[in-house]
């Protein structure tokens, strides 16, 4: 049977797909495998001219291995895509004692803003709602102000992008309006 080794396959996925699944592909492969960007620009090097090359390396830095699901993938890109400035994955936030608290989506430590993705369960469960209750009030503790999106709101990413800016703003000492570039 052939395979192929996951830089190859992110190499043919951010060759072939729309950039959107490419990335949320792309992110995912990262997130189960170590894979990183270097491993493909690797593989890039050794087939110059091939077709897609163009495609794949608008995709690559686009592509970040924290994503744990396509909608945090979709939710950092539309992020990004409002211009706004690219922000960590997996952000470890840590108590006075040093014990890590959570683990945020998305975020920008230096200014305590974080972007959490709910899915589903998150609003249905019961045992997950009363965790996700006591979570945010411990980083409401610590500082953070906490912007939480749902999968319907990516459908308006108007409001994301204006509660995001809106939170980033407050907190930074430089205004955040970085010019727009689409990501399609």
């Amino acid at each position: 049977m052939a395979v192929t080794s996951a830089a190859r396959t992110a190499f043919d996925l951010g060759r072939r797909l729309p950039m959107t699944a490419a990335v949320q592909r792309m992110d995912a492969l990262m997130n189960a495998t170590g894979l990183q960007a270097a491993d493909v620009e690797k593989v890039i090097i050794e087939h110059p001219g091939v077709r897609g090359l163009s495609a794949l390396r608008r995709v690559l830095p686009l592509v970040d291995g924290g994503a744990q699901s396509p909608y945090e993938t979709l939710t950092r890109l539309i992020l990004v895509r409002a211009g706004l400035p690219a922000p960590a994955t997996q952000v470890p936030v840590v108590d006075e004692y040093g014990f890590v608290v959570a683990y945020l989506d998305m975020g920008w430590p230096e200014l305590r803003v974080a972007v959490e993705y709910d899915g589903a369960q998150h609003w249905t469960d019961a045992r997950q709602r009363r965790r996700d209750i006591e979570r945010l009030a411990d980083l409401d503790a610590l500082g953070w102000v906490v912007i939480r999106v749902s999968s319907d709101m990516v459908r308006t990413p108007a409001t994301i992008v204006a509660r995001v800016r809106s939170a980033l703003e407050r907190r930074s000492s430089v205004p955040i309006s970085t010019p727009s570039r689409r990501v399609s």
